[in-house]
């Protein structure tokens, strides 16, 4: 079962060569960390993103590793060197075949 959430990317469409940028990813996305149990007794599965990546035109820049503790919605907050104009593609990948695919163009003078 693939399951998708929405995602949202926050970062400078135009920066300097060489300047740092910072980039927010967010995906709303629940988080159940499968420790917790129904009313009726049954085990809630465990369904969470697992990783999320960030290439900038091709050569990933940034990995997160995320554990059931993470809370729901996760927001992740980086910086990079702006060194060309291009695309900088996000990949979430969790649990039950989660996957959220977001991009953004940035164009570096």
């Amino acid at each position: 079962m693939s399951k998708t959430s929405r995602t949202s990317i926050t970062m400078p469409a135009q920066a300097k060569k060489d300047s740092i940028i910072e980039i927010r990813a967010i995906a709303q996305h629940d988080m159940e960390t499968g420790y917790r149990y129904t009313d009726a007794g049954k085990l809630i599965p465990r369904d969470i993103i697992r990783f999320f990546t960030c290439q900038y035109n091709g050569t990933e820049i940034f990995r997160a590793e995320f554990h059931p503790g993470t809370g729901a919605n996760p927001l992740i907050i980086f910086t990079t060197i702006a060194t060309e104009s291009g695309t900088l593609q996000f990949e979430w990948q969790g649990d039950d075949g989660y996957e959220a695919v977001n991009q953004s163009q940035i164009t570096v003078t």
